[in-house]
């Protein structure tokens, strides 16, 4: 049967271009503002504190692992107490690699790996609006030793070091994700997955996309009422089956658009849709071009991705 996050994460291609060992000293505070992609923090000394826009805090310790899925606007603190006057503008850059926050010259009292991810494709926004907004992993073991291998990776310079990042991320993301898939986590894909009965109906979606599928059959296959699967499904995932469905064909529609390997006419049929020209309209709609026009226009587009993070972890 179909495993609906492995094959979001692997639709995604989660790639580390920007992934930086930092150490810090002493007070100090960063502010991260102006990347809406995957933002993830492993600790391996010490412990920093993450905050959001909203004045929530969460202590991460050494051993812990944290996703930001949608890191717009956070901001990461020493766990000494700091002020506006230790906010890192323009972190020193060591001899030997790396970041340093804070006192260039006091005792290392923390150390991380941070970095942002990107996807060669273009729809973060399917994985952002089915997470939750802060994915934190504690002493994890298996996951510790994942990173530590993408941390040897991010600073070496071996043959076939790109493949081996993206792969180990991927991993990197399987492991983590799956870890906070808890009953009672905020609503999304990870909370409808832990839901056993909801989760046979987001496989059968993600193993046979090309079905017509009702909500009275996808209840059926969950051994529910039509109306308790669709107000649970909702509930549990954030939104209604069939809305999840149209995410999941389009985002494979995209996929399928970008490799160029098959024509509109044939996508359509994959991915759910009777004609052509019924996938194109629901495909505009929701994406805003055409699907041809997506075709072209995404050949080219993923060159210059990795040059916009330049400068951008602290």
């Amino acid at each position: 049967m179909a495993d609906p996050l492995a094959q979001i994460v692997g639709l995604l291609r989660p790639g580390a271009p920007f992934s930086k060992c930092v150490t810090g000293s002493g007070p100090w505070r960063v502010r991260r503002t102006q990347s809406p992609n995957p933002y993830y923090v492993a600790v391996l000394k010490g412990s920093l504190r993450y905050r959001d826009h909203q004045g929530g805090e969460v202590v991460v310790n050494a051993g812990d692992f944290i996703l930001i899925p949608s890191a717009q606007d956070f901001m990461m603190l020493s766990d000494v107490p700091s002020k506006n006057s230790d906010m890192v503008v323009d972190p020193v850059i060591l001899p030997g690699g790396g970041y340093r926050v804070g006192s260039v010259d006091g005792p290392i009292d923390m150390r991380a790996l941070v970095g942002y991810c990107i996807f060669q494709s273009d729809d973060a926004v399917l994985l952002s609006s089915l997470l939750p907004k802060l994915v934190v992993v504690r002493a994890q073991h298996r996951l510790a030793m994942l990173m530590e291998l993408l941390g040897e990776e991010a600073v070496g310079d071996r043959p076939g070091r790109e493949v081996v990042l993206q792969h180990l991320l991927e991993v990197l993301f399987i492991e983590a994700l799956r870890t906070t898939a808890e009953p009672d986590s905020a609503p999304g894909l990870l909370r409808g997955l832990s839901d056993e009965r909801l989760a046979v109906a987001i496989r059968r979606m993600h193993a046979k996309p090309g079905r017509g599928w009702t909500v009275a059959e996808l209840a059926r296959e969950s051994a529910l009422s039509r109306s308790g699967f669709h107000a649970r499904f909702a509930s549990a995932v954030g939104m209604a089956p069939m809305e999840y469905l149209t995410a999941w064909r389009l985002a494979l529609a995209k996929d399928l658009l970008r490799r160029r390997e098959a024509s509109v006419g044939e996508i359509a049929r994959q991915v759910g849709y009777r004609s052509a020209s019924a996938f194109s309209v629901a495909f505009t709609r929701d994406v805003g071009v055409t699907p041809a026009r997506y075709a072209r226009e995404t050949a080219t587009a993923l060159s210059g991705t990795a040059a916009a993070f330049e400068g951008a972890i602290a």
